[in-house]
């Protein structure tokens, strides 16, 4: 008798999570696939310690292969699920289609950037939510603090020594937090003329920092950032970005170069398509995690509308804490159906929360105990030691060295800025000039800027790639796939696919108005591992 088989879509953490708990149940008694578009799963909470110097990229992507024995692991973007069919077709990484057919399908594609309909953003902003988005932003940071140290008008130093970041949720937070540290230890080895500092602005709508926790933290994580010297402006948004600056609601135009876009998140637009009902753009589950109507199809993670039984009437939240205890729910719950144990329903107890300031400084509240300073920096990284599931000591020793040694402030030019645009649903994948087509969305909703805004739809937006290149035609990555990128970094790249300008590309789904801002996700102070 052939052994069942299992295909789960997605390796974040709901994804890498299931696939760990069945094949540590069925061992070999099922035939687990994994597709995801990279080989590894990536530990979003430490994303900002990469884009400001602290750890090196490989530290914080643990490899599918070498952790989840028992696991085949398939390389590409699930473009099409047909549950009548059993089967999930989708494309390679050299554009190579393929399709794959199942007994049990786990949906566990996350989320995707979510992109709001303010004039010059999608051309001007960058996201950050995937490793080549962190490391543009640490090279373009770095050569716009040397370019500043070299230029004559002071006009052009400031405004190349001015970062905005929009969204002061965990993301914008913590690369506020972290930039600020980084940028100052750049111009310490390298000062800029007229004793000129570098200038971090923190931008959300809502009332105060990390708005979805207790005002505690919100306190503490203010407290520290202003304290470093970022400029925080709540109740604030942006209305127009441009090449040279950004106006904000206030009225007032900043000069600045650089303009981070952490706003929030929205679920995949894959789950859109498979037909079934949905919550806000999430496929409706029920509480053991199976889609009504197909007790052979499992959804968790951010594309899932998981229902709160600690909370009737509600859904759980797009968190990275749900999706890693969904996963493990998943894991039982699909080895039941093969007779291995019992299923159970998906029920959640908070442990608190921890935010990373850069340092040891953080806020943290484990058990509900609020803790600030350097006691509460050594709990945050004590969490993410326990809580990652590889990696521990190499990440332990770069931050041992980054506490002895300076940073190294180098340009390694591997991003350009053209293949991270923002409007990208594939933000863990970099656009290759000439390399194959990379699925994008354009639906933008129609409200204000940063975090706590409502939800709403809107109409597709023109590609950050597309605009730049009506602009200046010839201003484009060279055809040819070996060529070299274009000699300037922030050159705009090829027409997006799914705008006019490119090949036709599939739509995202509309925002979820109760996930105002989580680009990195909800960190939990329970760690499974």
């Amino acid at each position: 008798m052939s052994r069942p088989r299992v295909v789960i879509v997605g390796a974040g953490f709901a994804g890498y999570q299931t696939a760990r708990t069945l094949s540590r149940l069925t061992r070999n008694k099922a035939d687990i696939v994994l597709l995801n578009p990279t080989d590894y799963f990536l530990y979003l909470p430490l994303l900002p310690q990469v884009a400001a110097g602290v750890l090196e990229p490989r530290r914080v992507t643990v490899s599918l292969t070498g952790t989840l024995p028992g696991v085949r692991l398939v390389l590409g973007e699930a473009d099409g699920i047909d549950l009548e069919a059993r089967t999930v077709h989708y494309t390679g990484p050299e554009g190579d289609g393929g399709t794959l057919s199942y007994d049990r399908l786990v949906l566990a594609v996350g989320s995707v950037n979510k992109l709001l309909p303010v004039p010059g953003v999608a051309e001007h902003a960058h996201g950050f939510r995937g490793l080549p988005e962190a490391l543009y932003l640490r090279d373009h940071v770095t050569r716009q603090i040397e370019l500043a140290a070299a230029a004559d008008d002071f006009k052009d130093r400031s405004a190349r020594c001015t970062f905005v970041v929009v969204g002061a949720g965990y993301t914008g937070t913590e690369v506020a937090a972290q930039g600020q540290l980084f940028t100052d230890q750049l111009v310490s080895r390298q000062p800029l003329r007229e004793g000129l500092r570098p200038r971090w602005l923190l931008l959300d709508i809502a009332p105060r920092v990390l708005p979805e926790l207790d005002e505690r933290l919100s306190s503490t994580a203010d407290r520290v950032l202003r304290e470093r010297g970022v400029d925080v402006r709540t109740g604030t948004s942006v209305e127009e970005a441009t090449s040279t600056g950004v106006r904000l609601s206030d009225g007032e135009f900043v000069d600045t170069r650089t303009l981070v876009w952490c706003v929030g998140v929205r679920p995949d637009p894959l789950v859109s398509g498979v037909g079934r009902p949905m919550e806000r753009g999430r496929l409706l589950v029920d509480p053991y995690l199976q889609v009504p109507g197909h007790p052979e199809v499992f959804a968790c993670g951010d594309a899932a509308a998981v229902p709160d039984l600690e909370k009737p009437g509600e859904y759980t939240a797009m968190t990275a804490q749900h999706a890693w205890r969904q996963g493990k729910v998943a894991g039982h719950n699909v080895a039941a159906s093969f007779g291995v144990g019992t299923r159970r329903a998906y029920r959640h107890r908070d442990l608190g929360f921890v935010v990373d300031l850069g340092g040891m400084k953080a806020a943290a509240n484990p058990l509900g105990v609020p803790l600030s300073g350097p006691l509460a920096g050594v709990v945050t990284r004590g969490y993410h030691l326990a809580a990652m599931p590889g990696n521990r000591v190499r990440v332990a020793a770069d931050w041992l060295l980054d506490a002895v040694l300076p940073r190294q402030g180098v340009q390694l030019g591997l991003v350009r800025s053209w293949s991270v645009p923002l409007e990208s649903a594939s933000p863990e994948l970099a656009r290759v000039a000439g390399g194959p087509e990379r699925r994008a969305g354009g639906d933008a909703s129609p409200v204000a800027t940063g975090a706590g805004a409502p939800g709403g739809s809107g109409t597709p937006r023109a590609s950050k790639a597309q605009a730049s290149a009506v602009r200046d035609p010839g201003n484009r990555p060279p055809p040819n796939p070996d060529a070299l990128a274009p000699r300037d970094p922030d050159a705009p790249g090829p027409p997006a696919p799914g705008s006019p300008a490119g090949p036709a590309g599939r739509h995202r789904a509309g925002p979820d108005p109760d996930k105002p801002d989580a680009l990195n996700p909800v960190r939990p102070v329970e760690g499974e591992s």
